[in-house]
Order: structure tokens, then sequence, then C-alpha cells
């Protein structure tokens, strides 16, 4: 999810954070590691490097800065299905930390009737939980605290922007299962652009190991949402959703709905069958809700915590 330049400056500076890449080596030895959101996990020492290279890695974030990057989105997300599915959020032992710890509006129990998509909610509520547990442990005092966090103004804003209410209305994601399901689908695809695009970056094998299982997870819960929302009839719907997203993410038009004409789209690739990436700052825009350079908004009022914070600009 990360560009180039920003990759390479991180690899380099990988060499001076020996004590954050044994931490993560060793947490991700018995478990993966997940993120929306989404983060680069592929960091490898260099043996040497110019003096320009030498500059440019000193202004790079180190690596437990991208793995909070990542355990901010993982907040939201695991704050977002642990509500639909069980009417609570994280516990308070899972939301301490560094930098400013904030609270959780909005959010309540979602009334399913429709027992797999109950029981594929569940499942996906507990992977996200399990990504931040695993966050925490991988950072250890490191670790950023939950910053402050909007599930409801927030998704009445995107649902705004996106054209499926009025000015008037409001849209709460779990009144129902079908906003239940367009506002995961809000999220999902997110973090799948976001793997994809750091996978070709990562040159450490244990790290590539555990983000292309990670990628492989995010991917089985988008196409989940996807299916769903296809099997309801919801195309429409969605559609509009992805316009919104590609609307603020920059140029390009990568962003695909549910539909690809009358047919179901259910990966969205393109011609060579192959999905997009997202930068950072491109994911920022998304959940700030911004097309602009913003340092918050959206889903995180006040901003995550830690030292990626910055989206992208038009």
């Amino acid at each position: 999810m990360f560009g180039k330049p920003f990759v390479r400056t991180l690899i380099s500076r990988s060499a001076e954070n020996r004590t954050d890449r044994r931490r993560f080596l060793k947490a991700a030895g018995a478990a993966g590691l997940g993120v929306v959101g989404a983060t680069y996990l592929g960091v490898q020492a260099t043996s040497s490097a110019s003096a320009t290279g030498e500059a440019a890695a000193a202004e790079a974030p180190s690596d437990a800065a991208v793995l909070n990057f990542a355990l901010n989105l993982e907040y939201l997300e695991a704050e977002f299905y642990s509500f639909a599915v069980y009417g609570r959020g994280l516990p308070d032992d899972l939301t301490g930390g560094v930098g400013t710890q904030g609270g959780v509006a909005g959010g309540k129990k979602v009334m399913f009737h429709d027992k797999a998509l109950h029981q594929f909610a569940k499942e996906i509520a507990g992977d996200e939980v399990a990504h931040v547990k695993f966050l925490r442990g991988a950072l250890g005092e490191a670790a950023v605290s939950r910053p402050e966090i909007d599930l409801k103004d927030s998704f009445t804003a995107a649902a705004k922007a996106a054209g499926l209410i009025s000015e008037y209305q409001q849209f709460d994601p779990f009144a129902n299962e079908k906003n239940f399901l367009l506002a995961a689908y809000l999220f999902e695809d997110v973090g799948v652009t976001a793997y994809k695009g750091a996978a070709p970056l990562i040159t450490n094998k244990t790290f590539l190991d555990a983000a292309a299982g990670i990628l492989a997870a995010e991917a089985y819960h988008a196409a989940t949402i996807r299916t769903s929302l296809f099997d309801r009839d919801l195309g429409d719907a969605a559609a509009k959703i992805s316009n919104a997203r590609d609307a603020l993410d920059g140029p390009g038009d990568d962003d695909q709905g549910v539909l690809l004409g009358n047919q179901a789209n259910i990966v969205p690739t393109d011609h060579n069958g192959i999905c997009f990436g997202r930068g950072a700052d491109r994911v920022l825009n998304v959940v700030y809700l911004n097309p602009g350079a913003v340092k918050q908004g959206g889903f995180f009022p006040k901003g995550v915590n830690g030292d990626i914070v910055a989206s992208g600009g038009a």
C-alpha cells in the first residue's frame, strides 16, 4: 500500500530498527498479521547505503511506525464488526498505548435474520480482533492506543457522498443486514488493495509469508461481503460506494463494484486477472473521507495515532 520511494527508504531504515524487527519476527512466527485498512510488512536490512540513501532513510518511518499504522486501521475494523456481532467494542485492555486514546461513537448489535450472514460476520469479527491482539503483541510497549473512532456520523457522510441517501437522511450501518453489508463493503476492498500495493516490494521471506497469508484472509473477507451484496441485488448501491472510493483516492478509475454489466464481479481485477493496490496516503483519503491532504476526518475525527497520519493530495 506504500509507494516505491517510501518502501525503498523503509527497507534501508529497517537496519536501524533491529529491536522492532526481532519483536515482529518472534510474533509472526506464531500468528498472522492482518489489516483493513493495511500495511507494508516487508523490511530487510541493507548491507550498505549511499549518503543520499542514508539521508532519505533517516526520514522514513521505523518498522514500529508502519505496524502502528496498521494497528489504527485494525482498531476501526475490529470495533465495527465487534459491535455488529456482539453489541460491544474492544475490551479496555486492547485499547491503551502510546498517543491519545479515544472513544468510539456509535455502534450497536445488528439484528441478523440470515443465519449464514451472522456466521460470516462473527468469523470476520474474530479475525479482526485477533489482528489487533497480534499487532499489539508484536509492537509491545510501542503500540499506539486506539484513536477516536466515529461509527455514526462518518457512515452518514459516506452514504451521502455516495448518493445512497439524501442530504437530510441518516445512515445507520447497524440498523439492518443491508446497511451492515454496505458498510462492511466500504472497508473490505480497501484492505485488499492495500496489501496488493505492498506485496511486490516485500523481500524478507518471513514477512512475505505472513503478508501472503493475510492478503488471502482479507480477500476471503472481501469476497464474502461482495457475494452477499450480489445475492441480495445490492449491486447498484455497491457501485455508488465504489465510485465514491474512486473519487476519494486520487486519479484513476480502478475501484470496481460487484457488477460488471449485468454479470457478477466478485473478484475486481483488470484484464489480466490482477487486482490493483493503494498507497498508505490513499487509504487515508478513503477513511478520512477527504480527497485532499489532511490529517484527520471521517472515521478518525482526530486522526490516527503514530507517525503515518497524512492522506494524499489531489
